[in-house]
């Protein structure tokens, strides 16, 4: 179960969170997460509290106020190869919608299979 989380500065249309939230999902979905398991959020920021550098480390162009911070949680296990294929079919999903893939960061973050609990407090993975 990935959870997606979208961290953008306001103001953002909800044309543009759906855009790219939906690139992550058929991304993910590509990779053998079920097409159901869409779990996310998105978090729109004053300027103020979400900073970021324009260029740091090797941004290709410059970041703009339409940088996108993606972090997919998921559970432990899957290869580099696999998050390379991910990356590779965001960008160039994002590419095809009119994003520039050198405003994006993507984080994966890692977590133990029983460290879900999907509902009503049962752990399915112990």
């Amino acid at each position: 179960m990935p959870f997606v989380t979208l961290t953008v500065r306001k103001p953002k249309t909800a044309e543009f969170k759906d855009k790219v939230l939906a690139a992550v999902h058929a991304a993910l979905v590509a990779t053998g997460v079920p097409d159901t398991d869409r779990f996310q959020r998105v978090l729109e920021l004053d300027p103020g509290d979400f900073r970021y550098d324009t260029h740091y480390p090797d941004v290709q162009t410059t970041r703009t106020d339409d940088f996108a911070l993606i972090e997919i949680v998921w559970s432990v296990g899957r290869s580099v190869k696999v998050k390379k294929k991910l990356l590779a079919d965001l960008m160039d999903r994002l590419r095809a919608d009119g994003f520039d893939p050198e405003n994006v960061m993507v984080v994966f973050k890692e977590t133990n299979w029983e460290n879900w609990s999907f509902a009503g407090g049962r752990l399915l993975h112990t």
